[in-house]
């Protein structure tokens, strides 16, 4: 693939910077580091950009925060010119990230996505015999600066614009030159782009027919158990040996005794919640009432959260779960009709 080059004037440039802008303020317009910001609007951009220019940017300034849904992870705010910057850099060097990565790969990818990648694994959980599930433990936090960054030096050779890689690298780690920050727009792309070359070699090396992948979640799917398992050990040493990344025990079993894949159980032909979605279902729908009967929320506010939580559940075999739910209160049936 031909590297690309050129691209730091394009990420600097003032149209880019203040599309950019747009994007990071999006959801957060009335928040003090937004306002402060739109004050000196033109002379922050302009500051933003012969910063970007003359590499000398000041990276790092982050926030961190616990979240607890669905397991608690360190969340890592990048500052709000820092989320501007990244913002500036995807515009630009989104298309090269997106043409490296495959078909079958659906995290963080426009036109795919968490039900992109649950069709394709219905489909492929009905067409084979056996699956077999990999993952990375705690893979943001074990991703390689060394490799991630040799990694884009391959896609890219603009200088200015991997020293600006480079310093967003550096500027985070768990332990000594590993790990990406959970809530960056960067970490999503480098996280991607990461695996991506372990998506190649599993379908170009290993020539595996059903394999999808959500970020770290892999699936390869097969008719021979044998085979499949070996195939899956030969992935699972790429993984260990190109990527430098720890896995979990592999899960080896009939496609008829279900996938766990993305919060649901996956069978031939029926799609299940798992247990922790149905318990965190079941907490969220009592927090969205509770919110509203104690006057917290508007029925609009109360609308916006219970769908996605119904639209999530039905996308399983959940109608007998969903009406007993609804039943219990007429709050409940309301979200459902608004």
């Amino acid at each position: 693939m031909k590297r690309a080059g050129f691209l730091i004037e394009k990420i600097a440039d003032t149209d880019n910077l203040h599309l950019a802008f747009y994007k990071s303020r999006k959801g957060k317009e009335h928040s003090k580091d937004v306002i402060d910001f739109r004050k000196n609007f033109s002379e922050n951009i302009k500051k933003l950009r012969n910063e970007i220019l003359s590499e000398n940017l000041n990276i790092g300034n982050y926030h961190y925060f616990k979240v607890f849904d669905p397991k608690e992870r360190t969340i890592c705010a990048a500052s709000f010119p820092e989320r501007i910057l990244h913002h500036a850099i995807m515009n630009v060097c989104h298309p090269y990230f997106e043409k490296f990565q495959i078909e079958d790969s659906f995290a963080t990818r426009i036109g795919k996505g968490q039900y992109a990648a649950l069709e394709r694994a219905k489909f492929n959980t009905k067409k084979y015999k056996y699956f077999c599930k990999l993952d990375c433990r705690k893979y943001f936090d074990n991703i390689s600066h060394d490799i991630l960054f040799d990694k884009l030096k391959r896609l890219f050779k603009d200088q200015g614009l991997l020293n600006v890689f480079e310093k967003i690298i550096d500027s985070y780690s768990v332990t000594e030159n590993r790990g990406v920050p959970i809530g960056n727009l960067t970490s999503q792309y480098f996280a991607n782009f990461y695996l991506a070359f372990a998506d190649r070699f599993a379908k170009q090396t290993l020539h595996i027919k059903g394999y999808v992948r959500y970020m770290d979640d892999m699936v390869l799917w097969g008719d021979d158990k044998t085979e499949l398992l070996k195939t899956a050990k030969k992935f699972g040493d790429f993984l260990s040996n190109e990527l430098n990344l720890p896995q979990k025990p592999l899960v080896l079993n009939e496609s008829k005794c279900g996938l766990s894949f993305l919060g649901y159980v996956l069978f031939p032909n029926v799609v299940r919640l798992n247990k922790n979605s149905k318990k965190r279902f079941v907490r969220k729908c009592k927090n969205c009432i509770s919110n509203l009967t104690k006057g917290e929320w508007s029925q609009e506010e109360f609308a916006a959260h219970t769908k996605p939580l119904f639209a999530f559940a039905q996308f399983a075999e959940t109608f007998n779960f969903r009406k007993r739910m609804i039943e219990k209160t007429d709050i409940c049936r309301w979200a459902l009709t608004a």
